[in-house]
């Protein structure tokens, strides 16, 4: 077996927005090249753990933060990180399409063009390959300067993913991404994420718990208080949670959920 590499190394991190805490203490490696999954009942705070993992969670209001959050051993939090860096390397899926009103091209484009200038010959090869790696080519080719929003919800989903491929992150964070899709579309999503586990970290928030034990190699069980401040309650292999866990919380809410 391989040795298991963090592409992002969690230590003691609290999270606050304003002055109220909304995470606690909470230490967890993600690894290189898998899946990791995050579950738990609405209001642990998954989704804003997710958001804090690429300081996405900075443009919903005032946020304060203890402990480290790493990417491959630099400190995202440091006073003179580049924030436009970090959210190019780690990229971030929303549980409902976040489309531009512009063509399916110019939606996959904006991130490149972003960054810099490029050839419209080698923009031309970007938008391809990232539509390609989102499985979504064949279904699209012919639609390139239509109107993205004139796309079905599973398929504008699995633009957004494209457009989050076309930067070349080395994390790609997903926030529900099946969310109100219908079992063919979702299945599509799910054969998306396989098909990209060896060449990318993901981190996907779920809570369809058959779907986190078919696609995820690592899973975090959060759970909140009675103050509603959440905390990792447990992480371990997926096998392992949803097996034989060691905490009865994590055993309660697998089981509740999968019966």
């Amino acid at each position: 077996m391989s040795k298991l590499v963090p592409a992002i190394k969690v230590s003691n991190f609290s999270f606050y927005y304003d002055d109220k805490k909304i995470l606690e203490d909470v230490s967890i490696d993600i690894y290189q090249d898998k899946v990791t999954a995050i579950i738990g009942s609405s209001g642990c705070g998954k989704s804003t753990f997710l958001k804090s993992l690429n300081r996405m969670s900075e443009l919903e209001g005032q946020v304060q933060i203890e402990g480290r959050v790493e990417f491959f051993g630099q400190n995202i939090y440091e006073r003179r990180v580049n924030l436009n860096r970090v959210r190019r390397q780690i990229s971030m899926v929303f549980p409902k399409p976040n489309l531009f009103p512009m063509s399916v091209y110019d939606n996959v484009a904006y991130g490149v063009k972003l960054v810099g200038w490029r050839p419209k010959a080698e923009l031309d090869e970007i938008i391809e390959f990232a539509i390609r790696s989102a499985d979504l080519w064949d279904e699209v080719k012919n639609k390139l300067h239509k109107s993205a929003l004139e796309l079905s919800g599973g398929q504008q989903q699995r633009l957004c993913i494209a457009r989050a491929l076309a930067v070349k992150p080395k994390v790609i964070l997903m926030d529900e991404p099946c969310f109100g899709l219908d079992p063919v579309a979702s299945m599509k999503i799910e054969e998306l994420i396989q098909s990209l586990r060896s060449e990318l970290t993901i981190v996907i928030v779920s809570h369809n718990m058959r779907q986190v034990t078919r696609i995820s190699d690592f899973t975090a069980f959060f759970h909140s208080n009675e103050n509603r401040i959440g905390s990792l309650v447990e992480f371990g292999t997926t096998t392992k949670i949803f097996t034989n866990p060691l905490d009865y919380r994590t055993r309660d809410y697998v089981l509740t959920r999968l019966n």
